[in-house]
């Protein structure tokens, strides 16, 4: 979209709700073959008196309603998602061809292990994959997302510590960590110690030794951390708490600037989440199908969630859930199963040259958009970084112009906004990870409007302030929509209730 044009194109269409009339249908369906039953027979004073009013509406209204707000929605099919630390990349069709295969799709998730061979077998398959990656002995499949991957390596540390009769209550997090950190180590009922990292933003080993004595259960590190750097002294770090007995987690959220380079069971890391639709290219889970597993070393395997995957002495494999010891059961059956698919597809296309020439590719784009965004914007961290770069809105500040309103006008030239505010430790941050997937143009493309930005906001700060303009919403209440959100819509007009 051109620079500063801001009319003709913003538009809204009404919600399904407001369309169609009474009786007006989109189906035809055969008369039920059941007799009538009174509700109130079977849901007593909980039945309804009157039908719910719900839309009425034909068959090409309700197309035109789905389709028109697909049309409206940002997506990775779409464009480019420069999210700092969450990596939305491309997710290949053929994951999704797999993942569709009857054989997989079709499965009942309480079918009996003789009869989904071919499933374990996979799950099998995937498990050694990642082990291999990561550098670790086993791996559990089982968690639904990155962040219930990081609550179950915590987890599985607590129950290794309690089995050797030991309660550590501290884990310790540097400033660069991942926002999840603290809220696991909460619901585990370890104290979150957090640490300053040092001035080139890594950890060093004399800022984190006064942290580390026998009340230390773990120490919670992303390597690569949140401002995009490699965390050159882990091995040192890992050894000084596993002298006080305590074990490393490592944040694999950012693996994708590692594979083939580096495994983290390698570095000191005793437990690691993966997160499926950052590295291996699955559909991010936003509440729905994700899938978080877990990489550990076999001291931790007594403890490991169940089900798990085992093969036996004739070859067949089964699901194992008689474990004494295990942290137990995260979520139903074996997790998100089309998931798992979805990434051994990845990993079977990529083979190990493939994954090592995705790292290659990921830190060459940062490191891309770092010098070429440094012309013009403050580099927090201006030197060479992994998958992700973090630019500030310092030079900003006299235009009264924020990260806020630049992300804002971002949309209006087609572009998702990065990762804004983020990581703490940099000032009005905006945190760019362009992944592998993304091509030399589309970089340039990103980089031309950032700078067009940055000269709206010296000649026209109100533009950029007051957008965005192309979209079919304007800018919204951001605060006023997290606490008071509006859920529920009521047909008659009136106020809607809040919940």
């Amino acid at each position: 979209m051109p620079g500063s044009a801001v009319s003709g194109l913003c538009f809204s269409s009404p919600l399904i709700f407001e369309l169609g009339a009474k009786e007006r249908s989109g189906a035809s369906l055969p008369a039920p073959e059941v007799p009538d039953v009174d509700p109130a027979a079977l849901f007593g004073e909980m039945a309804r008196v009157e039908p719910a009013p719900l839309p009425e509406v034909s068959e090409p209204e309700a197309v035109r309603h789905y389709v028109r707000l697909s049309q409206q929605n940002f997506a990775i099919d779409t464009g480019m998602y420069p999210l700092g630390s969450c990596t939305m990349k491309y997710n290949p069709k053929v994951n999704e061809w797999a993942a569709r295969l009857p054989g997989f799709a079709a499965l009942h998730p309480l079918a009996p292990d003789d009869a989904i061979q071919g499933a374990l077998e996979l799950m099998w398959r995937l498990e050694r994959g990642l082990a291999e990656v990561c550098g670790m002995d086993r791996v559990s499949l089982h968690p639904a997302a990155g962040a219930q991957g990081e609550l179950t390596g915590l987890m599985m540390i607590r129950a290794y510590h309690a089995a050797q009769g030991r309660h550590p209550n501290k884990v310790l997090i540097p400033d660069t960590a991942h926002g999840t950190n603290p809220a696991s180590c909460a619901l585990n009922g370890f104290k979150a110690v957090p640490f300053p990292v040092g001035e080139k933003g890594v950890v060093v080993p004399e800022q984190l030794a006064p942290f580390v004595d026998d009340d230390v259960a773990a120490i919670m590190i992303t390597n690569p951390n949140t401002v995009g750097l490699f965390e050159t002294h882990i091995a040192d770090l890992a050894a000084m708490v596993h002298d006080k007995g305590g074990l490393v987690y490592g944040d694999g959220a950012n693996l994708n600037a590692l594979m083939g380079y580096a495994r983290p069971g390698d570095l000191g890391i005793d437990v690691m989440q993966f997160n499926l639709h950052k590295t291996f290219t699955t559909p991010h889970g936003g509440g729905g199908p994700g899938c978080g597993p877990v990489g550990y070393k076999a001291m931790l395997h007594p403890f490991a969630p169940v089900p798990v995957v085992e093969r036996e002495d004739d070859g067949t494999l089964r699901l194992e859930t008689d474990r004494p010891q295990t942290v137990g059961k995260l979520r139903s059956f074996v997790g998100n199963f089309g998931m798992m698919v979805r990434a051994y597809t990845y990993l079977r296309e990529m083979g190990a040259d493939g994954l090592k020439r995705a790292t290659e590719l990921a830190v060459l784009n940062a490191n891309y958009l770092r010098v070429c965004l440094g012309e013009r914007w403050h580099v927090a961290y201006d030197r060479t970084c992994m998958h992700e770069v973090v630019i500030s809105d310092r030079h900003l500040k006299d235009a009264h112009v924020t990260t806020m309103d630049v992300a804002k006008r971002m949309m209006d030239y087609g572009f998702h906004p990065p990762t804004v505010y983020f990581p703490l430790v940099v000032k009005g941050a905006m945190l760019i990870e362009p992944t592998e997937t993304e091509t030399k143009e589309t970089l340039d493309e990103l980089v031309r409007t950032l700078e067009t930005i940055s000269e709206e906001a010296r000649t026209d700060p109100e533009l950029v302030k007051s957008a965005p303009h192309l979209t079919s919403l304007r800018r919204l209440d951001e605060t006023l929509a997290a606490r008071k959100p509006v859920l529920r819509w009521t047909p008659d007009g009136a106020a809607p209730r809040q919940g």
